[in-house]
């Protein structure tokens, strides 16, 4: 730390009780800088592609569940029933996503020879078996999501890690797999990841802050992050900044062909986020499916579940 630095108060930001923060708290503004990283996917590819679909009806706030409110996240406009009442319109908006957007979705995977990802809120899948079954049939590997909608942010660290042990073995009895990596619902407290890397996973994907993969220490070790994505995804329907099924197809081309020209010298890895209630709906799917075949007409891409990701890149880099 130079003197400038220290008297413009640069130094890295400690905790509340004047202890440095642990690594994985640390603010990273640097990542791997102008030279980027080389990664090298199987195959020569140069682009990796996961899809992640978000299977999460059923465990949205519902006072059904003892929840002081109801679910407010929403595609139907808001109507005058006190929050703390039930909002049948919305649920039902929830429902089609696991009655059967969740089925065009699979499908059109399906289809076009695509495992993906499913970040599964572990209740959603005790509430639909079938498709639980499905996910793990067609070779689509799990990422805890929660074991439904909860702040873990709010949660005491025992409570914490109870919850993600329940998601773990719940979801482990409806799809027969056993979770490696994780992905909060909402936001994860400060002592997530040291929660995670203790209880053996992977890696963590509550992370925005880059396109490849990379390590933190946490507990002393290197512990992977596989980034997700906020921008490839389909929730910007329900938040007004997509409304076309074109807009998010150009989008997901875009993205897919300045990743592409880049992997011609440095592969890259591209992430889809999709949810069941929205891109299932009949007048979106299209765009995925123009996506699929827009993609798979390109040499040397690989689409691979997260786990197949986080799994070489420890093996190649760990």
């Amino acid at each position: 730390m130079s003197e400038d630095a220290s008297r413009l108060g640069l130094e890295r930001t400690g905790d509340a009780d004047g202890a440095a923060s642990p690594d994985w708290l640390r603010r990273d503004f640097v990542g791997y800088g102008k030279a980027g990283f080389k990664a090298e996917w199987p195959g020569g590819a140069r682009i990796a592609i996961n899809v992640v679909i978000n299977y999460e009806e059923g465990s949205e706030r519902n006072p059904l569940e003892g929840d002081p409110i109801r679910e407010t996240a929403a595609e139907y406009p808001h109507v005058p029933v006190p929050p703390a009442e039930r909002e049948r319109s919305n649920e039902t908006i929830y429902e089609y996503g696991s009655r059967v957007g969740v089925w065009r979705i699979l499908r059109l995977l399906e289809k076009y020879d695509v495992q993906g990802t499913c970040f599964a809120s572990a209740v959603a899948l005790e509430r639909n078996l079938e498709a639980a079954r499905e996910f793990t049939r067609l070779g689509h590997d799990m990422v805890g999501h929660g074991y439904r909608w909860e702040y873990q942010h709010d949660q005491n660290p025992e409570t914490e890690r109870q919850r993600i042990r329940l998601a773990r073995d719940s979801i482990l009895a409806t799809t027969g797999q056993r979770i490696e990596g994780w992905f909060a619902r909402y936001v994860g407290s400060n002592v997530t990841r040291s929660i995670l890397q203790s209880e053996g996973f992977l890696y963590d994907a509550t992370d925005y802050s880059d396109d490849l993969p990379f390590f933190q220490q946490v507990n002393g070790q290197r512990f992977l992050v596989v980034p997700y994505t906020i921008d490839n995804n389909d929730i910007r329907f329900w938040r007004g900044t997509l409304h076309t099924g074109d807009q998010f197809f150009g989008y997901l081309r875009d993205c897919f062909d300045c990743l592409y020209d880049e992997g011609a010298t440095r592969p890259q890895l591209m992430t889809v986020g999709l949810h069941c209630r929205v891109i299932g709906k009949p007048s979106r799917a299209p765009a995925l499916e123009r996506f699929l075949q827009y993609a798979r007409r390109h040499p040397k891409v690989w689409f691979a579940g997260r786990n197949a990701i986080a799994r070489h890149w420890l093996e190649k880099y760990g």
